[in-house]
Protein backbone atom coordinates (compact mmCIF):
# COMPACT_ATOMS: atom_id res chain seq x y z
CA UNK A 1 0.00 0.00 0.00
CA UNK A 2 1.16 3.50 -0.82
CA UNK A 3 1.42 6.04 1.96
CA UNK A 4 -2.13 7.13 2.84
CA UNK A 5 -3.14 10.74 2.37
CA UNK A 6 -5.25 12.20 5.16
CA UNK A 7 -7.88 14.67 3.93
CA UNK A 8 -9.71 16.99 6.31
CA UNK A 9 -13.12 17.99 4.91
CA UNK A 10 -14.00 21.36 6.47
CA UNK A 11 -17.75 21.81 6.05
CA UNK A 12 -17.94 25.46 7.15
CA UNK A 13 -20.67 28.06 7.67
CA UNK A 14 -19.16 31.17 6.11
CA UNK A 15 -20.81 34.59 6.37
CA UNK A 16 -20.95 36.71 3.23
CA UNK A 17 -18.68 39.73 3.60
CA UNK A 18 -17.15 38.65 6.93
CA UNK A 19 -13.78 38.17 5.29
CA UNK A 20 -11.61 38.28 8.41
CA UNK A 21 -14.13 36.21 10.39
CA UNK A 22 -14.24 33.58 7.65
CA UNK A 23 -10.44 33.49 7.61
CA UNK A 24 -10.47 32.78 11.35
CA UNK A 25 -12.98 29.96 10.80
CA UNK A 26 -10.72 28.45 8.14
CA UNK A 27 -7.60 28.76 10.30
CA UNK A 28 -9.41 27.19 13.24
CA UNK A 29 -10.35 24.24 11.03
CA UNK A 30 -6.74 24.04 9.81
CA UNK A 31 -5.43 23.94 13.37
CA UNK A 32 -7.84 21.15 14.33
CA UNK A 33 -7.05 19.23 11.16
CA UNK A 34 -3.33 19.55 11.74
CA UNK A 35 -3.73 18.30 15.31
CA UNK A 36 -5.58 15.27 13.92
CA UNK A 37 -2.72 14.50 11.54
CA UNK A 38 -4.30 15.70 8.30
CA UNK A 39 -2.17 16.33 5.22
CA UNK A 40 -4.62 18.56 3.34
CA UNK A 41 -7.66 20.63 4.28
CA UNK A 42 -10.50 21.14 1.79
CA UNK A 43 -12.83 24.13 2.31
CA UNK A 44 -16.05 25.08 0.47
CA UNK A 45 -16.39 27.28 -2.59
CA UNK A 46 -15.69 30.98 -1.89
CA UNK A 47 -15.28 30.09 1.79
CA UNK A 48 -13.17 33.21 2.35
CA UNK A 49 -15.87 35.69 1.34
CA UNK A 50 -19.06 33.64 1.66
CA UNK A 51 -21.44 32.54 -1.08
CA UNK A 52 -23.08 34.10 -3.01
CA UNK A 53 -21.47 37.54 -2.60
CA UNK A 54 -23.51 38.87 -5.55
CA UNK A 55 -22.71 42.47 -6.52
CA UNK A 56 -20.07 42.80 -3.81
CA UNK A 57 -17.90 41.16 -6.47
CA UNK A 58 -18.24 44.29 -8.60
CA UNK A 59 -16.54 46.40 -5.95
CA UNK A 60 -12.73 46.55 -6.38
CA UNK A 61 -12.25 47.21 -2.66
CA UNK A 62 -14.04 43.95 -1.82
CA UNK A 63 -11.78 41.92 -4.08
CA UNK A 64 -8.70 43.67 -2.68
CA UNK A 65 -9.79 42.92 0.89
CA UNK A 66 -10.17 39.24 -0.05
CA UNK A 67 -6.70 39.20 -1.63
CA UNK A 68 -5.11 40.75 1.44
CA UNK A 69 -6.86 38.36 3.80
CA UNK A 70 -5.85 35.39 1.66
CA UNK A 71 -2.20 36.43 1.84
CA UNK A 72 -2.44 36.89 5.61
CA UNK A 73 -4.10 33.49 5.95
CA UNK A 74 -1.46 31.80 3.81
CA UNK A 75 1.32 33.21 5.96
CA UNK A 76 -0.12 31.30 8.94
CA UNK A 77 -0.24 27.91 7.21
CA UNK A 78 2.67 25.63 8.03
CA UNK A 79 3.16 21.89 7.79
CA UNK A 80 -0.14 21.24 6.02
CA UNK A 81 -1.72 21.93 2.61
CA UNK A 82 -4.93 23.97 2.49
CA UNK A 83 -7.38 24.60 -0.37
CA UNK A 84 -9.25 27.88 0.11
CA UNK A 85 -12.08 29.14 -2.08
CA UNK A 86 -11.93 32.88 -2.80
CA UNK A 87 -12.71 35.49 -5.51
CA UNK A 88 -9.60 36.35 -7.56
CA UNK A 89 -8.82 39.44 -9.60
CA UNK A 90 -6.11 38.75 -12.13
CA UNK A 91 -5.26 40.56 -15.34
CA UNK A 92 -8.37 42.71 -15.00
CA UNK A 93 -10.60 39.64 -14.85
CA UNK A 94 -12.55 38.17 -11.94
CA UNK A 95 -12.49 34.45 -11.21
CA UNK A 96 -14.20 32.06 -8.85
CA UNK A 97 -10.95 30.58 -7.55
CA UNK A 98 -9.27 28.11 -5.24
CA UNK A 99 -5.82 28.67 -3.78
CA UNK A 100 -3.51 25.75 -2.94
CA UNK A 101 -1.59 26.96 0.11
CA UNK A 102 1.51 25.23 1.50
CA UNK A 103 4.30 26.37 3.84
CA UNK A 104 3.14 29.96 4.00
CA UNK A 105 2.83 30.38 0.24
CA UNK A 106 0.13 30.21 -2.40
CA UNK A 107 1.58 27.40 -4.44
CA UNK A 108 -1.09 27.26 -7.15
CA UNK A 109 -4.40 28.81 -8.15
CA UNK A 110 -7.36 27.22 -9.91
CA UNK A 111 -10.05 29.19 -11.74
CA UNK A 112 -13.51 27.67 -12.10
CA UNK A 113 -14.33 26.50 -15.64
CA UNK A 114 -18.11 26.16 -15.58
CA UNK A 115 -20.13 29.18 -14.50
CA UNK A 116 -23.75 28.27 -13.70
CA UNK A 117 -26.33 30.70 -14.98
CA UNK A 118 -29.60 28.97 -14.09
CA UNK A 119 -31.91 28.51 -11.09
CA UNK A 120 -30.50 30.78 -8.35
CA UNK A 121 -27.10 31.16 -10.00
CA UNK A 122 -25.87 34.04 -12.15
CA UNK A 123 -22.10 33.58 -12.06
CA UNK A 124 -21.68 34.72 -15.65
CA UNK A 125 -22.57 38.19 -14.40
CA UNK A 126 -19.54 38.23 -12.12
CA UNK A 127 -16.82 35.84 -13.22
CA UNK A 128 -14.64 35.04 -16.19
CA UNK A 129 -14.08 31.46 -17.29
CA UNK A 130 -10.97 29.53 -16.29
CA UNK A 131 -9.48 26.95 -18.62
CA UNK A 132 -6.42 25.37 -17.00
CA UNK A 133 -6.23 22.28 -14.84
CA UNK A 134 -4.72 22.48 -11.38
CA UNK A 135 -2.92 19.37 -10.10
CA UNK A 136 -0.54 19.21 -7.14
CA UNK A 137 1.37 16.34 -5.55
CA UNK A 138 1.07 15.13 -1.98
CA UNK A 139 2.89 12.05 -0.63
CA UNK A 140 3.31 10.68 -4.14
CA UNK A 141 -0.36 11.13 -5.11
CA UNK A 142 -1.37 13.68 -7.73
CA UNK A 143 -4.47 15.62 -6.68
CA UNK A 144 -6.76 17.64 -8.97
CA UNK A 145 -8.96 20.58 -8.02
CA UNK A 146 -12.47 21.40 -9.30
CA UNK A 147 -15.10 23.86 -8.10
CA UNK A 148 -18.80 22.95 -7.85
CA UNK A 149 -20.36 23.31 -11.35
CA UNK A 150 -17.12 21.99 -12.88
CA UNK A 151 -18.25 18.49 -11.95
CA UNK A 152 -21.87 18.92 -13.09
CA UNK A 153 -20.86 18.49 -16.72
CA UNK A 154 -17.94 17.02 -18.60
CA UNK A 155 -14.74 18.98 -19.25
CA UNK A 156 -13.00 20.26 -16.15
CA UNK A 157 -12.64 16.87 -14.45
CA UNK A 158 -11.36 15.38 -17.71
CA UNK A 159 -8.65 18.06 -17.85
CA UNK A 160 -7.60 17.20 -14.31
CA UNK A 161 -7.29 13.54 -15.23
CA UNK A 162 -5.32 14.41 -18.40
CA UNK A 163 -2.96 16.46 -16.22
CA UNK A 164 -2.24 13.35 -14.17
CA UNK A 165 -4.72 13.63 -11.29
CA UNK A 166 -5.42 10.46 -9.32
CA UNK A 167 -7.85 12.04 -6.85
CA UNK A 168 -10.24 14.98 -7.22
CA UNK A 169 -10.96 17.51 -4.47
CA UNK A 170 -14.10 19.55 -5.15
CA UNK A 171 -15.00 22.82 -3.41
CA UNK A 172 -18.76 23.46 -3.39
CA UNK A 173 -21.47 25.94 -2.48
CA UNK A 174 -24.48 23.91 -3.57
CA UNK A 175 -27.75 25.16 -2.07
CA UNK A 176 -30.41 22.83 -0.76
CA UNK A 177 -33.65 21.86 -2.33
CA UNK A 178 -35.69 18.69 -1.90
CA UNK A 179 -33.96 15.57 -3.26
CA UNK A 180 -30.81 17.58 -4.06
CA UNK A 181 -28.38 15.13 -2.40
CA UNK A 182 -29.43 12.17 -4.54
CA UNK A 183 -29.03 14.38 -7.60
CA UNK A 184 -25.50 15.30 -6.52
CA UNK A 185 -24.60 11.63 -6.12
CA UNK A 186 -25.99 10.85 -9.56
CA UNK A 187 -24.10 13.66 -11.31
CA UNK A 188 -20.81 12.96 -9.53
CA UNK A 189 -21.04 9.30 -10.47
CA UNK A 190 -21.29 10.39 -14.10
CA UNK A 191 -18.00 12.31 -13.70
CA UNK A 192 -16.40 9.27 -12.12
CA UNK A 193 -17.63 7.07 -14.98
CA UNK A 194 -16.02 9.54 -17.41
CA UNK A 195 -12.72 9.97 -15.58
CA UNK A 196 -12.21 7.07 -13.19
CA UNK A 197 -11.23 9.60 -10.52
CA UNK A 198 -12.35 9.06 -6.92
CA UNK A 199 -13.32 12.31 -5.26
CA UNK A 200 -14.36 14.16 -2.16
CA UNK A 201 -17.07 16.81 -2.32
CA UNK A 202 -16.90 19.52 0.38
CA UNK A 203 -20.09 21.57 0.58
CA UNK A 204 -20.90 24.84 2.30
CA UNK A 205 -23.40 24.83 5.16
CA UNK A 206 -25.59 27.65 6.48
CA UNK A 207 -28.31 30.12 5.60
CA UNK A 208 -27.73 33.08 3.28
CA UNK A 209 -30.85 35.16 2.70
CA UNK A 210 -33.28 32.84 0.87
CA UNK A 211 -30.70 30.10 0.27
CA UNK A 212 -29.79 27.32 2.67
CA UNK A 213 -26.65 25.27 2.11
CA UNK A 214 -27.06 21.84 3.59
CA UNK A 215 -23.50 20.54 3.83
CA UNK A 216 -23.80 16.79 3.42
CA UNK A 217 -20.24 16.57 2.07
CA UNK A 218 -19.29 13.14 0.75
CA UNK A 219 -16.58 10.92 -0.73
CA UNK A 220 -16.97 8.52 -3.66
CA UNK A 221 -14.69 5.68 -4.71
CA UNK A 222 -13.48 5.29 -8.29
CA UNK A 223 -16.40 2.95 -9.01
CA UNK A 224 -18.91 5.49 -7.72
CA UNK A 225 -19.53 3.79 -4.38
CA UNK A 226 -20.46 6.21 -1.61
CA UNK A 227 -17.73 5.75 0.99
CA UNK A 228 -18.55 8.56 3.43
CA UNK A 229 -21.18 11.22 3.84
CA UNK A 230 -21.13 14.06 6.33
CA UNK A 231 -23.86 15.42 8.53
CA UNK A 232 -26.51 17.69 7.02
CA UNK A 233 -27.19 21.26 8.17
CA UNK A 234 -24.30 21.50 10.68
CA UNK A 235 -20.63 22.45 10.54
CA UNK A 236 -18.30 19.48 10.57
CA UNK A 237 -14.61 18.69 10.25
CA UNK A 238 -14.13 15.12 9.03
CA UNK A 239 -10.80 13.30 8.69
CA UNK A 240 -10.61 10.77 5.82
CA UNK A 241 -7.70 8.60 4.69
CA UNK A 242 -7.07 7.76 1.04
CA UNK A 243 -4.62 5.25 -0.45
CA UNK A 244 -4.27 3.21 -3.65
CA UNK A 245 -7.33 4.77 -5.25
CA UNK A 246 -9.71 4.07 -2.37
CA UNK A 247 -11.10 5.73 0.73
CA UNK A 248 -10.05 3.82 3.84
CA UNK A 249 -12.54 5.43 6.24
CA UNK A 250 -16.16 4.58 5.55
CA UNK A 251 -19.21 5.93 7.34
CA UNK A 252 -22.73 6.56 6.06
CA UNK A 253 -25.61 8.24 7.89
CA UNK A 254 -28.96 6.60 8.43
CA UNK A 255 -31.69 7.36 5.93
CA UNK A 256 -33.79 10.40 6.81
CA UNK A 257 -37.38 11.25 5.90
CA UNK A 258 -37.87 14.19 3.56
CA UNK A 259 -39.71 16.08 6.28
CA UNK A 260 -36.61 16.00 8.50
CA UNK A 261 -34.43 17.62 5.84
CA UNK A 262 -36.98 20.29 4.96
CA UNK A 263 -37.65 21.13 8.58
CA UNK A 264 -33.95 21.41 9.40
CA UNK A 265 -33.44 23.60 6.33
CA UNK A 266 -36.14 25.96 7.59
CA UNK A 267 -34.68 26.00 11.10
CA UNK A 268 -31.18 26.74 9.81
CA UNK A 269 -32.49 29.41 7.44
CA UNK A 270 -34.26 31.23 10.29
CA UNK A 271 -31.37 30.87 12.74
CA UNK A 272 -28.79 32.23 10.32
CA UNK A 273 -30.99 35.00 8.91
CA UNK A 274 -31.59 36.41 12.37
CA UNK A 275 -28.17 35.58 13.77
CA UNK A 276 -26.07 36.85 10.88
CA UNK A 277 -28.13 40.04 10.63
CA UNK A 278 -28.14 40.75 14.36
CA UNK A 279 -31.85 40.56 15.15
CA UNK A 280 -32.41 39.96 18.88
CA UNK A 281 -35.54 37.89 18.42
CA UNK A 282 -38.66 37.13 16.43
CA UNK A 283 -42.33 38.17 16.51
CA UNK A 284 -45.08 35.95 15.12
CA UNK A 285 -48.75 36.76 14.70
CA UNK A 286 -50.65 33.65 15.82
CA UNK A 287 -54.03 32.94 14.26
CA UNK A 288 -54.92 29.54 15.61
CA UNK A 289 -54.20 28.14 12.15
CA UNK A 290 -51.69 25.62 10.90
CA UNK A 291 -49.34 28.03 9.10
CA UNK A 292 -48.63 30.27 12.08
CA UNK A 293 -48.36 27.20 14.32
CA UNK A 294 -45.66 25.67 12.11
CA UNK A 295 -43.84 29.00 11.85
CA UNK A 296 -43.85 29.32 15.63
CA UNK A 297 -42.48 25.79 16.10
CA UNK A 298 -39.67 26.44 13.59
CA UNK A 299 -38.79 29.77 15.20
CA UNK A 300 -38.54 28.24 18.67
CA UNK A 301 -36.42 25.35 17.42
CA UNK A 302 -34.17 27.82 15.60
CA UNK A 303 -33.80 30.51 18.24
CA UNK A 304 -35.00 29.20 21.59
CA UNK A 305 -38.27 30.06 23.29
CA UNK A 306 -36.74 33.06 25.07
CA UNK A 307 -36.17 34.86 21.75
CA UNK A 308 -39.65 34.33 20.31
CA UNK A 309 -42.83 36.26 21.09
CA UNK A 310 -46.28 35.26 19.84
CA UNK A 311 -49.11 37.75 19.49
CA UNK A 312 -52.74 36.79 19.00
CA UNK A 313 -54.90 39.59 17.57
CA UNK A 314 -58.52 38.41 17.67
CA UNK A 315 -61.34 40.07 15.78
CA UNK A 316 -65.11 39.54 16.17
CA UNK A 317 -64.75 36.75 13.58
CA UNK A 318 -62.04 34.84 15.49
CA UNK A 319 -63.42 31.53 16.72
CA UNK A 320 -63.02 30.65 20.39
CA UNK A 321 -61.32 27.49 19.19
CA UNK A 322 -58.60 29.60 17.58
CA UNK A 323 -57.95 31.39 20.87
CA UNK A 324 -57.97 28.15 22.83
CA UNK A 325 -55.61 26.39 20.42
CA UNK A 326 -53.18 29.31 20.36
CA UNK A 327 -53.12 29.49 24.15
CA UNK A 328 -52.53 25.75 24.37
CA UNK A 329 -49.64 25.85 21.89
CA UNK A 330 -47.79 28.71 23.58
CA UNK A 331 -48.11 26.88 26.90
CA UNK A 332 -46.59 23.78 25.34
CA UNK A 333 -43.78 25.66 23.64
CA UNK A 334 -43.03 28.20 26.38
CA UNK A 335 -42.90 31.54 24.55
CA UNK A 336 -44.13 34.95 25.63
CA UNK A 337 -47.71 35.38 24.50
CA UNK A 338 -49.87 38.47 24.23
CA UNK A 339 -53.42 39.12 23.03
CA UNK A 340 -54.36 42.43 21.42
CA UNK A 341 -57.99 42.65 20.28
CA UNK A 342 -58.35 44.55 17.00
CA UNK A 343 -62.06 45.37 17.22
CA UNK A 344 -61.42 48.93 18.53
CA UNK A 345 -59.14 49.62 15.55
CA UNK A 346 -61.67 48.08 13.16
CA UNK A 347 -64.39 50.37 14.49
CA UNK A 348 -62.14 53.43 14.28
CA UNK A 349 -61.14 52.71 10.69
CA UNK A 350 -64.76 51.98 9.76
CA UNK A 351 -65.82 55.34 11.15
CA UNK A 352 -62.98 57.14 9.37
CA UNK A 353 -63.81 55.51 6.04
CA UNK A 354 -67.61 55.56 6.30
CA UNK A 355 -68.06 58.83 4.38
CA UNK A 356 -65.83 57.55 1.60
CA UNK A 357 -67.47 54.11 1.42
CA UNK A 358 -71.06 55.44 1.55
CA UNK A 359 -73.35 53.46 -0.74
CA UNK A 360 -70.77 50.76 -1.43
CA UNK A 361 -71.24 47.14 -0.29
CA UNK A 362 -68.82 45.41 2.05
CA UNK A 363 -66.28 43.26 0.25
CA UNK A 364 -62.65 42.12 0.55
CA UNK A 365 -61.70 45.69 1.50
CA UNK A 366 -63.02 45.25 5.02
CA UNK A 367 -61.43 41.80 5.28
CA UNK A 368 -58.05 43.12 4.18
CA UNK A 369 -58.31 45.99 6.64
CA UNK A 370 -58.31 43.47 9.50
CA UNK A 371 -55.13 41.90 8.19
CA UNK A 372 -53.49 45.31 7.78
CA UNK A 373 -54.38 46.31 11.32
CA UNK A 374 -52.63 43.17 12.54
CA UNK A 375 -49.63 43.88 10.34
CA UNK A 376 -49.42 47.41 11.69
CA UNK A 377 -49.48 46.18 15.29
CA UNK A 378 -46.77 43.61 14.67
CA UNK A 379 -44.56 46.14 12.91
CA UNK A 380 -45.03 48.60 15.79
CA UNK A 381 -43.86 45.93 18.24
CA UNK A 382 -40.97 45.16 15.91
CA UNK A 383 -39.91 48.80 15.77
CA UNK A 384 -40.09 49.12 19.54
CA UNK A 385 -38.23 45.92 20.42
CA UNK A 386 -35.93 45.34 17.44
CA UNK A 387 -37.34 41.85 16.94
CA UNK A 388 -38.11 40.85 13.35
CA UNK A 389 -41.60 39.86 12.26
CA UNK A 390 -41.73 36.38 10.74
CA UNK A 391 -44.59 36.13 8.26
CA UNK A 392 -46.61 32.94 8.07
CA UNK A 393 -47.81 32.67 4.46
CA UNK A 394 -47.15 29.44 2.56
CA UNK A 395 -46.30 28.81 -1.10
CA UNK A 396 -49.88 28.00 -2.09
CA UNK A 397 -50.96 31.40 -0.80
CA UNK A 398 -48.03 33.23 -2.38
CA UNK A 399 -48.85 31.63 -5.73
CA UNK A 400 -52.52 32.55 -5.73
CA UNK A 401 -52.32 35.91 -3.98
CA UNK A 402 -54.30 34.56 -1.02
CA UNK A 403 -52.48 37.05 1.19
CA UNK A 404 -52.81 40.74 1.97
CA UNK A 405 -50.22 43.32 1.01
CA UNK A 406 -49.17 45.32 4.09
CA UNK A 407 -51.17 42.86 6.18
CA UNK A 408 -50.17 39.23 6.71
CA UNK A 409 -47.38 39.82 4.15
CA UNK A 410 -45.86 42.55 6.36
CA UNK A 411 -42.65 41.42 7.98
CA UNK A 412 -38.97 40.77 7.51
CA UNK A 413 -38.65 37.05 6.74
CA UNK A 414 -41.16 34.62 5.25
CA UNK A 415 -40.32 31.29 6.85
CA UNK A 416 -42.62 28.94 4.92
CA UNK A 417 -43.12 30.89 1.67
CA UNK A 418 -41.72 27.92 -0.31
CA UNK A 419 -43.78 25.26 1.51
CA UNK A 420 -46.98 24.08 -0.18
CA UNK A 421 -50.03 23.92 2.08
CA UNK A 422 -50.23 20.15 1.82
CA UNK A 423 -46.60 19.88 2.94
CA UNK A 424 -47.25 22.27 5.83
CA UNK A 425 -49.41 19.55 7.35
CA UNK A 426 -46.74 16.91 6.74
CA UNK A 427 -44.16 19.03 8.54
CA UNK A 428 -46.51 19.62 11.46
CA UNK A 429 -47.17 15.91 11.90
CA UNK A 430 -43.44 15.17 11.64
CA UNK A 431 -42.59 17.81 14.26
CA UNK A 432 -45.26 16.49 16.61
CA UNK A 433 -43.74 13.00 16.40
CA UNK A 434 -40.31 14.14 17.60
CA UNK A 435 -38.94 13.53 21.12
CA UNK A 436 -40.49 15.80 23.70
CA UNK A 437 -44.02 15.28 22.49
CA UNK A 438 -46.41 17.20 20.24
CA UNK A 439 -46.16 20.98 20.22
CA UNK A 440 -49.02 21.71 17.78
CA UNK A 441 -52.52 20.94 19.12
CA UNK A 442 -54.53 18.38 17.17
CA UNK A 443 -57.40 20.84 16.64
CA UNK A 444 -55.13 23.01 14.52
CA UNK A 445 -54.33 20.04 12.28
CA UNK A 446 -57.88 18.71 11.89
CA UNK A 447 -60.08 21.80 11.48
CA UNK A 448 -60.70 23.26 7.99
CA UNK A 449 -58.26 26.11 7.27
CA UNK A 450 -59.74 29.61 7.39
CA UNK A 451 -58.56 33.21 7.29
CA UNK A 452 -61.39 34.08 9.75
CA UNK A 453 -62.03 37.48 8.17
CA UNK A 454 -65.79 37.00 7.91
CA UNK A 455 -68.37 34.61 9.37
CA UNK A 456 -68.01 30.88 8.57
CA UNK A 457 -65.15 31.48 6.12
CA UNK A 458 -63.07 28.58 4.76
CA UNK A 459 -60.10 28.67 2.37
CA UNK A 460 -61.89 26.29 0.01
CA UNK A 461 -64.63 28.86 -0.51
CA UNK A 462 -62.30 30.67 -2.91
CA UNK A 463 -59.57 28.12 -3.73
CA UNK A 464 -59.55 24.60 -5.21
CA UNK A 465 -58.81 21.78 -2.74
CA UNK A 466 -55.20 22.13 -1.67
CA UNK A 467 -54.24 18.71 -3.05
CA UNK A 468 -55.36 19.90 -6.49
CA UNK A 469 -54.10 23.45 -6.11
CA UNK A 470 -50.59 22.43 -5.02
CA UNK A 471 -50.23 19.90 -7.82
CA UNK A 472 -51.22 22.51 -10.40
CA UNK A 473 -48.80 25.11 -8.99
CA UNK A 474 -45.93 22.61 -8.91
CA UNK A 475 -46.59 21.48 -12.47
CA UNK A 476 -46.70 25.06 -13.77
CA UNK A 477 -43.83 26.46 -11.68
CA UNK A 478 -41.38 23.61 -11.32
CA UNK A 479 -42.03 21.65 -14.51
CA UNK A 480 -42.93 24.59 -16.78
CA UNK A 481 -45.98 22.73 -18.07
CA UNK A 482 -48.65 24.65 -19.96
CA UNK A 483 -52.24 24.71 -18.72
CA UNK A 484 -53.21 22.33 -21.53
CA UNK A 485 -50.53 19.85 -20.42
CA UNK A 486 -51.68 20.07 -16.80
CA UNK A 487 -55.29 19.52 -17.84
CA UNK A 488 -54.13 16.48 -19.82
CA UNK A 489 -52.91 15.02 -16.52
CA UNK A 490 -56.52 14.91 -15.37
CA UNK A 491 -56.90 18.11 -13.38
CA UNK A 492 -60.16 20.06 -13.86
CA UNK A 493 -59.79 22.68 -16.57
CA UNK A 494 -61.59 25.31 -14.51
CA UNK A 495 -59.21 24.82 -11.57
CA UNK A 496 -56.12 24.82 -13.80
CA UNK A 497 -56.99 27.98 -15.67
CA UNK A 498 -58.15 29.80 -12.54
CA UNK A 499 -54.98 28.83 -10.65
CA UNK A 500 -52.66 29.91 -13.45
CA UNK A 501 -54.56 33.17 -13.82
CA UNK A 502 -54.25 33.87 -10.08
CA UNK A 503 -50.57 33.03 -10.17
CA UNK A 504 -49.91 35.53 -12.95
CA UNK A 505 -52.21 38.22 -11.59
CA UNK A 506 -50.43 38.34 -8.24
CA UNK A 507 -46.84 38.77 -9.37
CA UNK A 508 -46.95 42.36 -8.12
CA UNK A 509 -47.68 41.09 -4.61
CA UNK A 510 -44.80 38.62 -4.59
CA UNK A 511 -42.36 41.33 -5.64
CA UNK A 512 -43.22 43.11 -2.39
CA UNK A 513 -43.04 40.04 -0.17
CA UNK A 514 -40.14 39.47 2.23
CA UNK A 515 -37.50 36.87 1.39
CA UNK A 516 -37.91 33.37 2.74
CA UNK A 517 -36.21 29.99 2.76
CA UNK A 518 -36.09 28.20 -0.60
CA UNK A 519 -36.56 24.43 -0.33
CA UNK A 520 -38.10 23.44 -3.69
CA UNK A 521 -36.33 23.37 -7.06
CA UNK A 522 -38.04 26.66 -7.89
CA UNK A 523 -39.22 29.17 -5.34
CA UNK A 524 -40.66 32.67 -5.57
CA UNK A 525 -37.29 34.39 -5.33
CA UNK A 526 -34.00 34.49 -7.21
CA UNK A 527 -35.09 31.74 -9.59
CA UNK A 528 -38.56 33.17 -10.42
CA UNK A 529 -38.16 36.27 -12.59
CA UNK A 530 -41.42 36.83 -14.38
CA UNK A 531 -42.54 40.32 -15.44
CA UNK A 532 -45.30 42.02 -13.51
CA UNK A 533 -46.55 43.69 -16.69
CA UNK A 534 -47.23 40.98 -19.27
CA UNK A 535 -50.05 40.10 -21.65
CA UNK A 536 -48.75 36.64 -22.50
CA UNK A 537 -51.31 33.92 -21.90
CA UNK A 538 -50.52 30.21 -21.95
CA UNK A 539 -52.62 27.86 -24.03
Amino acid sequence: MNTPITVAVAQLNSIVGDISGNARRILDAVARAKAAGADVVLTPELALCGYPPEDLLLRPAFLEACAQELDALAAQVDGITVLVGYPALQGGKRYNAAAVIRDGQIEARYFKHRLPNYEVFDEERYFDVGSEACVFELKGTRIGVNICADVWEAGAADKAREAGAELLLVLNASPYHVHKQSLRHEVLRERIADTGLPLVYCNLVGGQDELVFDGGSFALDKDGTLAWQGLPFVEQLQILRFADGAWLDRSLPADRPLEADVYEALVLGVRDYLGKNGFPGALIGLSGGVDSALTLAIAVDALGADKVRAVMMPSPYTAQMSLDDSREMVQRIGVRYDEIAIQPAMETFAAMLAPHFAGLPEDATEENLQSRIRGMLLMALSNKTGAIVLTTGNKSEMATGYATLYGDMAGGFAVIKDIYKTFVYRLCHWRNAQPGGPVIPDNILTRPPSAELKPDQCDQDSLPPYEVLDAIIAAYMEEDLSPAEIIARGYPEHDVRRTVAMLKRNEYKRRQAPPGVRVTPRGFGKDWRYPITSRYRDA
